[in-house]
């Protein structure tokens, strides 16, 4: 390689640096330090004006949380809902002066490069460089919370990260970072998940899910049981709890009974079950396909909503 060559790809790379260091510096004001938890602060952004969204995972507290923004200066936020099933929370804060993180309308796509920042500590804000590995479709969460769109990326978030944004090389946000979702390795909650979530947590502090009161595990079916669903299934969730005077105990529900169908669907796994309990289900009288002593079985349940704490 000439000394030409050499020159010109040095030129390319220091151009591209400069991009992505200037669209870290352009997202990064919008980036906030969260003290709600133990040890060091999470992240968050300024997603509307006076609008901070997080991870939910990461507020250990609802109360007394101080946020640092991007000139060192720290006010109180309060908070305005929180939503396990996406792992999203929204705060409100006196940011009149901080500016709002521009969102991207670019499409994702595999192999794009992306930046993940945080402000983990009270000092600058911090970086990963990495790309999007994979996207999926509209997925269900363990906790029944619907994400728009399936992102994973090939980046480590550090401690800290969660709750802040993923940037694309203009430096606009594509979405909200978190480890809460996956067992391994980091997802993006997507822009269009995140607005919906804030818009629903700022009019009702909470997104409504139905519950049914009983706790399920999945099972594999005997070649006899598999004949009596008439599914093509080998799989069926076995009821292990009931929850007295909840809703399945109510209908009818016992233990021992197994689950092989939801709303004349097949259930494989408890996100199946979950799929079937939004914001819609609640008041409704849901059909559940069981198996009962090697019989089917049809039972209606009157979904209720969530409170807290209650199993499925």
């Amino acid at each position: 390689m000439d000394a030409m060559e050499t020159s010109g790809a040095g030129g390319v790379l220091a151009a591209v640096s400069d991009e992505l260091s200037g669209a870290v510096q352009r997202a990064g004001a919008s980036v906030v330090a969260i003290h709600a938890r133990r040890r060091i602060p999470s992240s968050g952004v300024h997603w509307r004006a006076g609008v901070i969204v997080t991870a939910h995972h990461t507020l250990e507290r609802d109360a007394d949380i101080r946020v640092t923004l991007h000139d060192g200066r720290s006010v109180t936020a309060q908070l305005a809902g929180r939503d396990a099933g996406t792992d999203l929370a929204v705060l409100r804060a006196p940011l009149d002066d901080v500016p709002v993180a521009q969102q991207s309308a670019a499409a994702l796509a595999v192999g794009r490069i992306v930046l993940a920042l945080g402000r983990p500590w009270e000092g600058d804000v911090t970086a990963s460089l990495g790309v999007i590995s994979a996207l999926g479709g509209e997925y269900r969460t363990w906790h029944g919370g619907r994400i728009d769109r399936l992102v994973r990326l090939d980046i480590s978030i550090q401690d800290g990260f969660s709750g802040g944004p993923l940037v694309d090389a203009r430096g606009e946000v594509l979405g909200i970072n978190t480890s809460g979702l996956a067992r391994r390795g980091a997802v993006t909650v997507p822009a269009t998940t995140v607005d919906r979530v804030t818009t629903t947590l700022l009019e009702k502090g909470r997104v409504a899910r139905g519950y049914l009161g009983v706790g399920l595990q999945p099972v594999r079916l005997t070649e006899a049981l598999r004949r009596a669903t008439a599914r093509e299934t080998s799989i069926g969730l076995l009821v292990t709890h009931v929850e007295g005077d909840g809703p399945a105990e109510r209908a009818g529900v016992l233990l021992g009974d197994i689950v092989v169908g939801v709303n004349g669907r097949a259930v494989r796994d408890l996100r199946d079950v979950a799929a079937q309990l939004g914001p819609e289900s609640i008041g409704q009288r849901v059909p559940f396909d069981v198996l009962r002593g090697g019989r089917a079985a049809s039972i209606e349940i009157e979904v209720l909503e969530r409170s807290g704490g209650e199993e499925e």
